[in-house]
């Protein structure tokens, strides 16, 4: 077991570890935030969008291969 503490990201969804987060000042109170997207932040749109799509496609997959490994799983009780 990892004795590294994480915290969870609201921007990028992802933990990282506390050194690679910082706390912002939100609408909505105090939240966490990875230095990797308060930099992503302040550069030009086309390299955000490119950034968030790139978090997005990451999400997507390890979405899909939860549900792929789920599904397996499923399938392996149910004898099919």
């Amino acid at each position: 077991m990892s004795s590294i503490e994480t915290i969870y990201c609201y921007h990028c969804r992802q933990h990282h570890p506390r050194e690679e987060m910082r706390q912002i000042e939100t609408k909505g109170g105090k939240k966490w935030r990875c230095i990797k997207s308060i930099v992503a932040t302040r550069i030009p749109s086309a390299q955000r969008d490119a950034f968030g799509k790139t978090v997005s496609a990451i999400n997507t997959s390890e979405n899909q291969a939860r549900v792929k490994a789920r599904l397996d799983a499923e399938r392996l009780v149910g004898g099919r």
